[in-house]
């Protein structure tokens, strides 16, 4: 759940969990280098998501940072325990559509909270909703410890010099989350060469769509918002990030890594971190930030280069239940923390 590491006091969206997005993941699929597989998890109870809620992946091929494809989740209301979804696919000027739009290509599918993987196919592309085991791993009391939580939520303020923060301790061994699972050829991804990566989740409420949430690189909303902006930075859209959010991060950076302006705006040029957008280039192997695998240490990437290199590794490892096969996810934990 890095992109949603809300620290000490930022919490889920409108305060429901169902609203948070947690983590993306886009990487070549182990049996077919010529497939992609993108992963967009929400729901750290791993419960139901909201039926309300238009949950979307998006991608931008062109690098206007516009959509161009745009695959959408749309959830039941549970029921006894069971839920189903559906999902579309739009391309082109649909593809910039705030509804669900373009082609349903499931109807009604079945979403799984056991450990058995309902895996949908559909054409070309392979689908999976459901509860899975958390592969993001993160030491939680070394993060206290590293940043100076006396007044809160405070990521200005890391002291990484003494003794070691970090526990050793994975905060999120026997974490669950609810995952959306798309395999689809990477042609249709159009990659010239690489391709834009993000989610989002809108709430139907009052008739009307509010944009709640979103997610791109790993943990960058986590460590690059506050309290006062991270509502109006989930509602807004990557083609503005660069004018709107370029100067807050440049400012977080100089408190953070003691970065000059010319040395913050070089580092988020050299991450292509605005917009907010995760970018892959599939003819190269997935490894952050060229995509992200399952056993990226993304927490370990983002901590170095908010500290410009100064802050040490964790030394915790991927987790060892991720699969070799689609879902890729590994089985959802008989009791999941919280």
């Amino acid at each position: 759940m890095s992109n949603h590491f809300t620290g000490l006091s930022l919490g889920p969206p409108l305060g429901d969990q169902r609203l948070d997005l947690c983590d993306l993941y886009a990487f070549q699929s182990p049996a077919d280098p010529a497939r992609t597989v993108l992963i967009l998890n929400a729901n750290p109870n791993a419960d139901a998501l909201h039926p309300d809620a238009i949950y979307r992946l998006a991608v931008d091929n062109d690098g206007d940072y516009l959509n161009d494809l745009a695959i959408s989740y749309v959830f039941a209301p549970p029921v006894n325990g069971r839920q189903t979804f559906d999902a579309w696919i739009a391309t082109g000027p649909q593809a910039r559509s705030a509804e669900a739009a373009g082609t349903k290509v499931v109807d009604g599918g079945d979403v799984s909270f056991g450990t058995v993987a309902n895996v949908i196919t559909s054409g070309p592309y392979k689908f999976f909703a459901g509860s899975r085991s958390d592969a993001f791993f993160f030491d939680y009391d070394g993060i206290k410890n590293l940043f100076d939580t006396s007044g809160g939520r405070n990521f200005t303020a890391p002291h990484p010099g003494g003794q070691s923060p970090w526990t050793g301790v994975d905060s999120n061994t026997d974490a669950n989350v609810f995952s959306t699972v798309i395999e689809l050829p990477t042609s249709e991804l159009g990659p010239d060469p690489d391709i834009r990566i993000w989610g989002r989740c809108s709430l139907r409420r009052d008739g009307r769509l509010l944009h709640v949430d979103r997610a791109g690189h790993p943990s960058v909303s986590s460590f690059f918002n506050t309290d006062e902006t991270k509502e109006e930075y989930n509602a807004s859209e990557p083609a503005h990030d660069r004018q709107r959010w370029t100067d807050q991060f440049v400012h977080l950076m100089g408190h953070t890594g003691n970065y000059t302006r010319d040395e913050a705006l070089a580092a988020i040029d050299a991450d292509r971190l605005l917009p907010d957008m995760l970018t892959f280039d599939p003819a190269r192997p997935a490894q952050y930030p060229n995509g992200r695998v399952l056993a990226d240490d993304v927490l370990n990437y983002r901590l170095s280069f908010l500290s410009k290199g100064d802050i040490p590794p964790t030394g915790l490892k991927p987790h060892t239940d991720t699969l070799s096969e689609f879902p890729y996810l590994g089985n959802p934990h008989p009791k999941a923390s919280q």
